[in-house]
């Protein structure tokens, strides 16, 4: 959890200094520094912002760089530095680490925000995201498998943008990679395969609280990406034609995707014709084009609500099959979920819903609002939350 959290130089952040606790509440007026805030603790964790993918974007004008730091409740520290030429410098326990995803184990973050309200509509890369959040942090194996994947993936791209008619030296090094990349994407594969079926049962429990009327109708499927009924390799030697003619790679592990479908009740369809019952089969189709605005709100809440009581299950798991003097630093995490302005996109019943659930998980929450009218709420679930006032970019107790 974290303790101490510094920002400099991010947006209008200059300088912001915040003593954090469980549960922390920033009001203030748009543009006056709340997303910039939870952009922040994003960039720590996850070496990336969630607004912009340039630096030079969100490092505040005339400075050289934004800089983060925390101090988490177990005295450990993290810092980020991001230069306006994406040049980074990481830091844990003061010591310079040259791999993010050292932070992002130390921190794992679930954000909650007006942007990923139209995950059902967008392309595939948000709701993978979505999945391989989870893997990350359940399967160590996952990450190494993942990197490798994407340097095999970037080499054949480069290659089969370079030209149409491939040499036999050419030939022979694509096979090589694709040999590769199936190694990498069968493991993959693997990996996701087991975090989402384990996933499923908690994604039911989120849309029974959230949208009960559709709880039997509402379902989660998993697309690896190719079939993995047959060799990758041999199927990307198939492709080969036309992904030279495109110029990139059209199946593969960077193509999988999470799909959440409706299907109707059959049951209330039934018809009689000469007195005999006849059951009509039940539709089944993309959530996206059977729900209101509303409802999609209500359904990727439950995706991302439904995440964290299974991470936090396997947390509790690792610790108790490690032993207790060798208990790794993913063991202690507290997940950090921020909430930007969600006041904005849930209804009342939902929003109570959302923190009910959270104030009694072992996480740690950021929210954002425009108003104060979310503080009885806070303080009927919360009995110690910290309140804080932000105007054009300085922070101050509420």
């Amino acid at each position: 959890m974290i303790e101490r959290l510094q920002v400099s130089h991010l947006r209008n952040l200059s300088q912001v200094n915040m003593q954090a606790a469980a549960c922390n509440v920033v009001i203030g007026a748009n543009g006056s520094g709340k997303t910039s805030l939870l952009e922040a603790i994003f960039l720590l964790s996850r070496g990336k912002s969630f607004r912009h993918s340039q630096p030079k974007r969100y490092v505040q004008h005339h400075q050289p760089a934004a800089t983060v730091h925390a101090k988490l409740s177990d005295g450990s520290t993290l810092a980020i530095q991001k230069q306006a030429d994406a040049t980074t410098v990481l830091r844990l326990n003061q010591s310079t680490v040259y791999n993010q995803s050292i932070l992002t184990e130390q921190l794992p973050t679930l954000l909650i925000d007006p942007s990923t309200m139209d995950m059902l509509e967008q392309g595939s890369a948000s709701r993978r995201q979505l999945l391989d959040w989870l893997v990350f942090h359940m399967k160590q194996g996952f990450h190494p498998q993942w990197v490798a994947y994407q340097r095999l993936l970037k080499q054949r791209n480069s290659l089969l943008k370079q030209t149409k008619h491939l040499s036999q030296s050419q030939q022979a090094e694509l096979k090589s990679w694709d040999k590769g990349l199936a190694n990498h994407a069968a493991l993959i594969h693997h990996y996701r395969q087991r975090i989402f079926e384990a996933w499923q049962p908690y994604f039911a429990q989120s849309i029974a609280q959230l949208l009960p009327t559709y709880a039997q109708q509402l379902s989660l499927s998993y697309s690896p990406g190719y079939d993995v009924s047959i060799p990758f390799d041999e199927q990307l030697q198939e492709r080969l034609t036309q992904d030279l003619q495109l110029g990139y790679t059209r199946i593969g592990s960077h193509r999988a995707d999470v799909h959440v479908h409706w299907r109707s009740n059959s049951n209330a369809h039934n018809v009689t014709d000469n007195d005999v019952n006849t059951k009509l089969p039940a539709l089944k189709e993309q959530a996206a084009n059977v729900l209101s605005r509303g409802e999609k709100k209500l359904l990727i809440t439950a995706l991302r609500l439904s995440q964290l009581p299974l991470l936090l299950s396997s947390l509790d798991i690792a610790s108790e099959i490690t032993d207790a003097s060798k208990i790794t630093n993913q063991a202690n995490t507290t997940p950090v979920v921020l909430l930007d302005d969600i006041t904005a996109e849930l209804d009342d019943r939902a929003l109570e819903i959302l923190l009910a659930t959270l104030s009694k998980l072992p996480c740690q929450v950021f929210i954002t609002s425009l108003t104060d009218d979310i503080v009885p709420l806070i303080n009927k679930y919360w009995s110690a939350p910290n309140m804080f006032h932000m105007k054009q970019g300085m922070l101050s107790a509420y």
